[in-house]
């Protein structure tokens, strides 16, 4: 491994970046910009933030004004505060862009209680322990192919080859959808998520695209409504008090949600796990040296990754933060990303350590009535993963051999490409 150009540490940024940012006046500086993101420059700014100004007004972005909270226990009072600081979609949804990601469906992850808890706990069920017990064989058994299949003593895009591969897959178990035409649910996923500016797709054919997917999931959904209830997402919707009545407008919000939180978050840890490592190639040796760190390694992965790097909540009162006077009706984004390296809550938060004491010590999945129902699943891929990998490959083999590229977006952490070669 080249560890003249692997050890650094994702969060480093030069010193002449570093100036630029502390040169910004104050008020004037704007965190939710997709390329800092996608150059992976947001770190100084965030850092800042963190000391200057931790509740932070932003008068004019992309999105409009709003307020940022960067540190870990301002988030917390935030999440835990769902009476003063709405996720319904009637405020405005959960992400800066307004309406959720600019679709302007509805989802349960955007209601506040009591009809929050309600359609949560139509879908719990499909993440329990018990259920993932018995979805960990099948799991592991696609793991061993996808690796047996992945080729060696040559560069490959670890994207495309691993972390799509296995998320798409665990999607069409968690659908019970068609496998075969399991590459419409990445393609629905990545233009769901899409911002604008990414290039990726123009409004009028993302929004033809997701009417594509909305036609192909009413068949299904009609479909399951008419059998008995099966243990698959559709089917507990279609069968549920809390669901079985709800609008093509919220049903297509709850796939994206359902689709998203599925594909992309778990997808970007995958790929963040093997830059990581690279990166700190002693960790990576430790890891080898002893495969049972795996357990404390997941953790330590989704909280440097952070794969879901902000939420959004809105005002729905007066309140004080921070020693900021927020008024009602006023966005207010939570920096998970941000929170993840406060050193006032995670000890050397810039270190990559696979072993730390309190590695669930991290805001990844928020905190609170919205925290992520399927952590759990996204846990148990990543640990699958590794510990597969390790029994194929027992020395740090897999070599990160160009620069990774990343998503263009200021709500998800994503990576397009990660060049990667396994040495034999």
């Amino acid at each position: 491994m080249n560890e003249s150009r692997t050890n650094i540490i994702d969060s480093a940024v030069s010193d002449s970046v570093m100036a630029e940012v502390n040169a910004i006046p104050l008020e004037d500086i704007n965190v939710a910009q997709p390329e800092l993101f996608r150059d992976n420059t947001m770190w100084p700014y965030f850092e800042r933030l963190r000391k200057e100004d931790p509740v932070h007004y932003c008068k004019d972005s992309l999105f409009g004004p709003y307020w940022s909270v960067t540190k870990y226990k301002d988030i917390m009072t935030v999440e835990m505060d769902h009476k003063t600081y709405s996720s319904d979609t009637a405020n405005g949804g959960i992400t800066i862009e307004d309406d959720n990601l600019g679709l302007g469906v509805e989802m349960f992850i955007a209601l506040d209680p009591p009809k929050h808890d309600e359609q949560r706990k139509v879908v719990s069920p499909m993440v329990s322990p018990e259920n993932l017990a018995r979805m960990e064989e099948t799991i592991r058994g696609r793991t061993r192919k996808m690796i047996e299949e992945l080729p060696v003593n040559e560069t490959f895009d670890w994207v495309e080859k691993v972390s799509v591969n296995l998320t798409t897959q665990m999607l069409t178990t968690l659908f019970d959808f068609p496998f075969e035409e399991r590459h419409k649910l990445t393609r629905w996923s990545d233009i769901a998520a899409a911002q604008p500016g990414s290039g990726l797709v123009d409004e009028e054919t993302r929004m033809a695209e997701l009417g594509e997917m909305l036609a192909y999931f009413t068949k299904m959904w009609n479909e399951r409504a008419a059998q008995d209830p099966k243990p698959d997402l559709i089917s507990m919707m279609a069968h549920s008090e809390a669901m079985r009545d709800i609008t093509p407008v919220e049903y297509m919000g709850n796939l994206i949600l359902l689709i998203v939180g599925g594909n992309d978050t778990t997808r970007n840890s995958m790929t963040g796990s093997v830059l990581a490592l690279n990166q700190n190639p002693d960790q990576y040796q430790k890891l080898c040296d002893n495969p049972k760190l795996i357990e404390s390694m997941i953790p330590e992965v989704i909280r440097w990754q952070t794969p879901l790097a902000s939420m959004r909540r809105t005002a729905v009162a007066d309140a004080e933060l921070g020693g900021k006077k927020i008024k009602k009706g006023e966005k207010v984004v939570m920096w998970y990303v941000s929170a993840n390296r406060d050193p006032e809550a995670i000890d050397d938060p810039e270190a990559f350590i696979i072993d730390r004491k309190r590695p669930r010590q991290h805001l990844s999945f928020g905190f609170g009535i919205h925290r992520c129902v399927g952590n759990r699943v996204a846990e148990l891929q990543l640990k699958i993963l590794w510990e597969e990998l390790l029994k194929r490959w027992p020395e740090p083999n897999i070599e990160v051999v160009g620069e990774p590229e990343r998503g263009y977006s200021c709500i998800l952490r994503t990576y397009t490409s990660l060049p990667v070669r396994i040495n034999e």
